[in-house]
């Protein structure tokens, strides 16, 4: 898409779906173009929300988080991969689950009236644990060969950190339980085009009124293009000019970072 069409396409634009980690910070590590981005949309009266994949936090401390990063929001300003997977289980009438994640996904779970450590768990639900145990692992298998379904919050391997390291992310966890299974789990977050529908029914608005921004386009722009908005690539996280490339995803604007979509919003 040429920068005049995007241009014309921003007018429709009502929320900005905006991903986190490798779009407005890296680890702990702000963007302070982000910052200024935000500062700016807050400043014209534009919408927007953030969305993770990174189920390893909740809500609350994600919030923690961007407060402390410089960045004012609100708690329903923030959507997650574990907060569409709630969605997804109360959907199906499950309440009692075996869930490998961290405290703080317990205490989003327990909050939202789950029982994480059911003795008779109706769904196994992994999510991406930084805590986990081998005690873990053997347990959420030995419910799942029993016929208990399996649920993933998301599929990504790996988690890219501020130093340049990967962390194994929810997606290499189970795919270790796979491999030891053979049972393939269901997936709820990006690129599932569920989340977005989630999303949608919180905004009350169309998908023509919604812009995705992110940087990894097996996640970020694969759901944004499966669920038919506009979507925008930023370098600054996950996805290279070479895999942009090599890529059969592609979007439909790209920038360097964030803050450069400030000269194609009107009346900029």
């Amino acid at each position: 898409m040429n920068s005049n069409r995007f241009r014309e396409k921003l007018r429709g634009i009502r929320h900005f779906v905006l991903d986190m980690d490798g779009t407005i910070f890296l680890g702990s590590r702000v963007f302070p173009f982000a910052v200024d981005f935000l500062e700016e949309l807050n400043r014209r009266g534009v919408q927007y929300v953030f969305l993770s994949n990174n189920s390893s936090r909740n809500v609350k401390e994600y919030e923690k988080k961007l407060r402390k990063m410089g960045i004012p929001v609100r708690r329903d300003q923030i959507y997650t991969s574990a907060e569409a997977t709630m969605e997804y289980l109360t959907e199906q009438g499950i309440g009692h689950v075996y869930l490998v994640g961290t405290k703080s996904l317990h205490a989003a779970f327990r909050e939202a009236g789950f029982d994480p450590e059911a003795e008779n768990p109706q769904a196994v639900v992994v999510g991406f644990d930084t805590e986990l145990t081998y005690e873990k692992l053997n347990q959420a298998c030995a419910w799942i060969r029993k016929g208990v379904p399996f649920v993933a919050t998301h599929p990504d391997l790996n988690c890219p950190m501020e130093n340049g390291d990967m962390w194994p992310d929810c997606g290499a966890i189970t795919a270790a339980i796979t491999a030891a299974t053979g049972v393939v789990p269901r997936v709820l977050g990006k690129p599932n085009p569920g989340m977005l529908r989630g999303l949608q029914r919180r905004l009350k608005v169309g998908p023509e009124n919604m812009l995705l921004v992110g940087d990894r386009l097996s996640t970020d722009i694969q759901m944004g293009r499966r669920f038919g908005i506009l979507t925008v690539l930023v370098l600054t996280g996950e996805a290279t000019r070479r895999d942009l490339a090599q890529s059969s995803v592609q979007p439909d604007f790209v920038v360097e970072r964030i803050s450069d979509l400030l000269k194609y919003l009107p009346n900029s």
